[in-house]
């Protein structure tokens, strides 16, 4: 075993056993490259990643790759999710030096840790166009080896134009008005371009979920009322909802999609896509009352909850895409001459026909038409070769439509299904499980905590355990990975370890999920720590000349450059989902400490948002919010009572993504007036559970009745 056996990283920890001899990022690792001259060879990917497996095993577990490395340099493993600040640096060079990038990224660093060479994924030996990792390595041995100086002073010169590139001053130009209006439009306008209208997203294969467009795009429909926006958003939930890339036997929604029609999935299942689909999912239902969308969310918590949510508390990061295949798993132990048998991507997810004929008999053919089954496979996109004669499950047709076909009542037919799903799901429980990257990321379990809180609001029947859920991920955070006397708050926790110190993202993220959850159960003590950790994360990260917030705090010097981030991709931006936090804060305390940072961190990104603003779909959601009529919705009434889940029903149902809304429990008033003091004199009428709407804190009549609150809402003005 190297020296990652003595790290927590689940990433980390599978390189354990490779012959190349591993430091973690650290200052020993830097000490040993300046005491011995040599080049820094950095490896840096995550536990679930595919191509990372593949990596490992053609290359870090090859000895005569592992000698070459250890003898020529001082090779670095780094977890991207424990540390994206090491990440966001190189992958900035490595984007730059060869137009795009991805992880298993490769970097080589002089010994002052500036690079020089980089790229993602080499194979061992040249093949398909790319250069062999092995011969790589000999070049760059050569290269230090007969003029390390000139290196040095390319790694140098690279280093000083990153540099620049991330403290140039763009033009900051205000957003409101006519200039916001124009960026929103231009938005809406660039998505329509590149919207697939056969099978909906963004754009060819790969897909990628990236709910932040979704969230931007209903958003001008509700302020804008733009239909073309709202459709491109059902029609790509729809499209993934009824693709391969959603699991349909336990829920949840796999990487991306290999191709364009959302059939072939990348497997892996990461916890911040299950939180924002699933938020989207919720503001789909909302806006069109299709329970589909509403079935899919609960499908994403239920799978949450049961597979990723760990005993006490908060959420689990992930689950790898590849398993070892049944056939394989199954080997007996007395057949030598079988090598062992390796994990393959999708192992636990995908089915032969022979597979359903056998566990379903007479009701196979109905699951084979309804999941898209066929004798021969059904996937013909495979980059990896390995899926070869299998199927993707995905709905190939509706209920109604197999009923039809088949001349049996639809209830029929529909209870014949969910017994063959029920039948699939705990055949496949018997299967090797894909790897668990089982590390608790604050970023991620603050979206998370969002969701399971929306969830409470919106769908009532399970809001008990949607928002237990939240609520215990929020306590298990603060108990165990924030110092409230430090007011220090940390990014990982595993096996009984909280470390590394949080990240902007980290603070904004998380507090987004507190306002979620303060908006879904109107606990004071979540809106209280929400407010000390804006302040702190304004404190550590916000940029007082320019706006916007830094990733990093920019303390440690192993990180070469500060960077702010400017993209919303897979996880948003911290500067974006910060602007969403702060309109919440503002709009909930009137504050001018928060709506104070809101125009100059739009005027800060204000080039982007007008000439690219694809790049900025949660940025462009803030701007509609920031120019979009909001209401305060106040609920005065004892929780739980009849009449004050009539009250909270009828709000579940209507989607107002500008509005802010206070549950307020007669016995929590005073706590809450403390935060909120225009809460102080809103009372119930006549002792039953009251509404109170307001605009800019200018409150209407209070009424008890559901329709009249809902028209006051509705009201023009």
């Amino acid at each position: 075993m190297n020296r990652l056996a003595a790290e927590k990283s689940p990433y980390l920890l599978q390189h354990a056993g490779n012959p190349v001899d591993w430091y973690p990022w650290g200052e020993a690792a830097f000490e040993k490259a300046r005491a011995e001259a040599k080049p820094i060879f950095v490896s840096v990917g995550y536990s679930t990643c595919h191509w990372c497996h593949v990596m490992a095993h053609e290359s870090f577990e090859n000895e005569m790759i592992a000698q070459t490395l250890n003898a020529d340099f001082v090779p670095v493993k780094v977890d991207r999710e424990e540390r994206p600040d090491v990440d966001r640096v190189y992958m900035t060079f490595v984007q730059a030096t060869t137009g795009s990038g991805g992880w298993p990224m490769s970097v080589w660093l002089t010994p002052d840790l500036q690079p020089f060479y980089g790229g993602t994924y080499f194979p061992p030996t040249s093949r398909w166009g790319r250069p062999g990792f092995i011969d790589i390595l000999a070049e760059i041995a050569r290269l230090w080896r007969d003029d390390p100086g000139k290196v040095r002073q390319s790694a140098a010169q690279v280093t000083e134009q990153l540099r620049r590139f991330a403290v140039a001053a763009r033009p900051a130009q205000p957003l409101a008005g006519e200039a916001g209006i124009e960026a929103l439009a231009r938005g809406v306008a660039e998505f329509g371009q590149a919207f697939d209208r056969e099978h909906g997203g963004f754009g060819g294969a790969p897909k990628f979920p990236r709910p932040s467009e979704l969230f931007f795009l209903l958003r001008e429909f509700s302020r804008a009322g733009d239909e073309a926006a709202r459709d491109m958003v059902v029609d790509t939930l729809r499209a993934m909802a009824r693709g391969g890339i959603c699991d349909h036997l336990g829920g949840g929604f796999h990487r991306y999609s290999v191709d364009a029609r959302w059939h072939v999935p990348h497997f892996e299942k990461m916890l911040y896509d299950q939180a924002q689909l699933a938020l989207a999912c919720l503001e789909a239902f909302q806006v069109t009352r299709d329970a589909e969308f509403a079935d899919v969310a609960s499908a994403i918590l239920r799978y949450t909850a049961r597979d990723l949510a760990r005993p006490g508390g908060g959420f689990h990061s992930a689950e790898d895409a590849d398993s070892v295949p049944q056939s394989a798993a199954g080997q007996s132990s007395e057949t030598p001459s079988i090598e062992p048998a390796h994990p393959s991507e999708g192992a636990f997810y995908v089915w032969t026909d022979a597979e359903f004929d056998r566990l379903l008999g007479g009701d196979a053919d109905l699951a084979k038409s309804r999941f898209g089954v066929r004798a021969g496979g059904n996937v013909a996109d495979d980059p990896h070769g390995e899926l070869q004669g299998q199927n993707v499950l995905y709905l190939a047709r509706s209920v109604d439509e197999i009923a039809a076909a088949a001349g049996r009542p639809v209830s029929e037919i529909a209870a014949r299904l969910d017994e063959a799903t029920r039948r699939l799901f705990e055949a496949r429980a018997g299967r090797p499980r894909p790897g668990l990257d089982d590390k608790v990321i604050v970023a991620w379990n603050g979206l998370m905590m969002a969701a399971f809180a929306r969830a409470a609001r919106v769908l009532r029947e399970s809001s008990a355990a949607w928002l237990k859920a939240a609520r215990d991920a929020a306590d298990f955070i603060r108990v165990n990975m924030w110092d409230p006397t430090k007011q220090r708050l940390l990014r990982r926790y595993r096996d009984g370890e909280a470390a590394i110190d949080a990240y902007a993202d980290d603070f904004a993220w998380l507090i987004f999920g507190l306002l979620e959850l303060f908006q879904a159960d109107g606990d004071p003590r979540w809106l209280e720590w929400a407010l000390v950790l804006q302040r702190r994360q304004d404190a550590l990260f916000g940029d007082e000349s320019n706006g916007g917030w830094f990733s990093t705090t920019g303390d440690d010097p192993s990180v070469l450059l500060r960077l702010k981030e400017d993209y919303d991709g897979a996880e948003p931006a911290a500067s974006s989902v910060s602007l969403w936090n702060l309109l919440a804060l503002a709009r909930l305390t009137g504050d001018e400490e928060w709506s104070g940072r809101i125009a100059p961190t739009l005027a800060a990104f204000s080039a982007q948002l007008q000439q690219t603003p694809r790049a900025l779909p949660m940025m462009l959601s803030a701007l509609s919010a920031s120019l979009a009529r909001s209401h305060e919705i106040v609920i005065v009434g004892p929780d739980g009572r009849g009449d004050t889940e009539r009250l909270r029903e009828a709000l579940a149902l209507r989607y107002l993504p500008f509005a802010v809304t206070v549950l307020l429990a007669p016995d929590a008033q005073a706590q809450v007036a403390r935060l909120l003091p225009f809460t102080a004199a809103l009372t119930m009428r006549e002792g039953r559970a009251t509404s109170y709407v307001c605009r800019d804190f200018a409150c209407s009549q209070p009424t008890t009745d559901a329709a009249d609150m809902l028209s006051r809402i509705d009201a023009p003005g």
